[in-house]
């Protein structure tokens, strides 16, 4: 599907990088091309990452795959907003979330500058001459300046035909419909906020995105891993950290109801965003080829109708 009103079009299963960043823990270079292998032989043609995923290192290996592919066949989203600095730190990057050595640190720069010196740097470890949609990342506590010169630069280079698409990826929606509202982005990647699990973004954010023609990259969609498998762990993860003791509840309640259905929860999970008419891609992250081909039957198999109607019966769906 295509990216609002641009050129740039987009597989319906898109590759998240951050797992083959080392998010949480070790992959292996075998395992990370393995993965990307075996989303690329399921028709994966959209591929997200960014400096941040692993210092660096899912850029890399990214780039590492997918220098024998012809350069049309493929789209990347990458993101700017924390450039990277040479670091002489001890020990792994965990407190960040990843396990690689803190060979470089983050500055979180959102002028025009940063823009330009991240993406140069994207490009570099990436391998390649240009990248279809760049997104400024994560601006939670940097509006003034991603939005008065963050986006203008972003602007420029697709104004340039640098860049394809251009928008914002976050964990939030509240600020995503600022730039929806008072800037001509293409795209937004919201990450967890419109689940199966939780729905806040969809009275006032949605709608917006689909009046002004602006497209979702839906990422987050397990909720951190919550709605990742059929049974729910109870130390499971919910926005990056263990998850409350009444979300796992709502989670059990659902997949329950999946299982009359005949349904797993993470199929659930993604034919649930799938419906959105503003959704152009779900990303999702893989760190294995076992967990590529699982991730794209999740796609290939119908859900029932019925299903939704009894997660709003039990209340465990907004009725909307």
């Amino acid at each position: 599907m295509k990216l609002g009103s641009t050129d740039v079009d987009v597989s319906t299963f898109g590759f998240g990088g951050a797992g083959i960043g080392n998010l949480y823990n070790e992959v292996t270079d075998a395992d990370a091309q393995g993965a990307l292998q075996a989303c690329w032989d399921a028709g994966v043609r959209y591929f997200d990452t960014a400096p941040h995923y692993g210092l660096g290192l899912s850029e890399r290996r990214l780039g590492r795959f997918l220098a024998g592919v012809p350069r049309d066949e493929y789209v990347i989203s990458t993101k700017v907003g924390r450039v990277l600095e040479p670091f002489d730190g001890e020990g792994l990057d965990l407190d960040n979330g990843f396990a690689v050595p803190r060979e470089f640190r983050r500055i979180m720069d959102y002028s025009r500058d940063g823009v330009l010196r991240s993406l140069e740097s994207s490009l570099d470890r990436l391998g390649v001459d240009r990248v279809d949609v760049l997104l400024i990342h994560d601006p939670d506590d940097h509006w003034e300046q991603a939005s008065s010169e963050g986006f203008p630069a972003l602007d420029e280079l697709r104004s340039q035909g640098v860049v394809g698409a251009i928008g914002v990826g976050m964990n939030q929606w509240q600020m995503p419909a600022r730039f929806v509202r008072e800037t001509s982005i293409d795209v937004v990647m919201l990450a967890g906020r419109y689940t199966l699990l939780e729905q806040t973004a969809a009275d006032e954010f949605l709608p917006l995105c689909q009046e002004r023609g602006v497209s979702i990259l839906e990422a987050g969609v397990f909720n951190s891993g919550l709605l990742a498998r059929p049974e729910i762990p109870d130390n499971a993860k919910y926005n990056y950290a263990d998850a409350p003791a009444e979300l796992i509840q709502k989670a059990q309640r659902i997949a329950a109801v999946c299982e009359r259905h005949g349904v797993t929860l993470p199929q659930a999970a993604v034919q649930f965003v799938l419906r959105h008419p503003t959704t152009a891609s779900v990303v999702l992250g893989v760190k294995s080829a076992g967990q590529a081909v699982r991730n794209a039957e999740l796609f290939a198999k119908p859900v029932p109708e019925g299903l939704w109607d009894d997660l709003r019966a039990e209340g465990l769906l907004d009725a909307g």
